[in-house]
C-alpha cells in the first residue's frame, strides 16, 4: 500500500479524535488548531468539546494492517496529528481504551504516539511493564528546558522505540546524556511553518545531526519551515530577512515549500527499525 500521509516520517496518520489544550511554547502557533478552525471546529482548550471520528474511519488501520501483513512488511502510523492521546481529559477515556485495543490487534503496524505529556504515558495505558512491541513513544522537546523535563519522563515508559520531535525547534539542544545511554533511538527535527513562524538557527539542526551521528541514533530533518538560511535558497528572493546577532546565519522568509528540507545540501531521512529497542 502506498503512503497516504504528507508527513515524511510516517506511512499513515490516524486521529482517534481532534482537539487538545496547549501546554508549552511549541503549542503557541499550533497548526492543528488553525486547521480545525479553518474547517469550522471550535475544539481547542480545556473546555473545548473534542471531535470524535466515525466507525468507518476507525476501520482504516484494520485495512492498513491487513495489506501490510499480506505484503510482508511493517508500516508506521502517526497517532495523532490533530490531538495528544495522553491529554488529561475524562471525555477521552473510552476512546483511549478503544485505541489501545486497536493497537494490540494491528500487529503489522508500528504506532508512533507523539506527546507533550510523557509523564502520563504509563498512567493512561493498560500495559504496565509489558508494552506491545509495535508501540513507539515520542515526546516533543522544543527547547533545552523541555528536554530536561520530558526526556526523563519518556525514558520511564518501556516502549519498543523512543523518539523525540524537536519541532518547532526554539533553541539549541544538547541531548548527549540521553543519546549516550541508548534510551533515545530517533530524533526528528524541523522549523516552524505558518504565518507566525519563529526562525530556528541552522546551527541547532547541525548540532542535533552531529549528536545523533556520534551516538548511532537515527536523525530525520523534516523541514526548514517558513524560514531558511539565505545560503540554502539561491534562486528565490526572500519576502523578508531575519537578522539575529546570536544566529549563525541570516535567515530569509521563503515559505515552507521553497525553503524545503535539505540540510547541508542533502536529505536526512533516518528512521529506526522496528527492532531497535530490543
Amino acid at each position: 500500500m502506498a503512503r497516504d500521509s504528507k508527513i515524511e516520517w510516517t506511512d499513515h496518520t490516524f486521529n482517534p479524535w481532534w482537539g487538545c489544550a496547549k501546554v508549552s511554547p511549541a503549542c503557541d502557533h499550533c497548526y492543528a488548531e488553525t486547521w480545525a478552525k479553518r474547517v469550522g471546529f471550535d475544539i481547542w482548550g480545556p473546555r473545548g468539546r473534542r471531535r470524535f471520528l466515525s466507525d468507518a474511519y476507525w476501520k482504516q488501520p484494520i485495512r492498513w494492517n491487513r495489506l501490510a501483513a499480506a505484503a510482508g512488511r511493517r508500516e508506521r502510523v502517526f497517532c495523532a496529528s490533530m490531538a495528544d492521546v495522553f491529554e488529561w481529559n475524562a471525555s477521552l477515556t473510552p476512546w483511549r481504551t478503544r485505541l489501545w485495543r486497536l493497537i494490540e490487534t494491528t500487529h503489522s503496524l508500528d504506532w508512533l504516539l507523539l506527546t507533550k505529556r510523557p509523564h502520563l504515558a504509563n498512567r493512561l495505558t493498560p500495559w504496565g511493564d509489558a508494552w506491545p512491541h509495535n508501540v513507539w513513544l515520542g515526546a516533543t522537546v522544543e527547547s533545552q528546558r523541555h528536554a530536561a523535563l520530558r526526556v526523563p519522563q519518556l525514558l520511564d515508559a518501556p516502549a519498543q522505540v523512543r523518539f523525540l520531535s524537536c519541532e518547532p525547534l526554539l533553541s539549541g539542544l544538547d541531548l548527549t546524556p540521553w543519546l549516550q545511554s541508548g534510551g533515545i533511538h530517533w530524533v526528528i527535527a524541523g522549523g516552524e511553518s505558518g504565518p507566525h513562524a519563529r526562525p530556528s538557527d541552522p546551527s541547532w539542526f547541525y548540532g542535533l545531526r552531529d549528536q545523533c551521528a556520534e551516538h548511532a541514533a537515527a536523525f530525520h530533518f523534516k523541514q526548514w519551515g517558513e524560514w531558511a538560511p539565505l545560503t540554502a535558497v539561491r534562486k528565490t528572493a526572500p519576502r523578508s530577512v531575519h537578522v539575529d546577532p546570536s544566529f549563525s546565519e541570516r535567515m530569509g522568509r521563503f515559505g515552507k515549500t521553497v525553503a524545503g528540507r535539505r540540510l547541508a545540501g542533502q536529505f536526512w531521512n533516518g528512521i529506526p527499525s522496528s527492532t531497535t529497542g530490543t
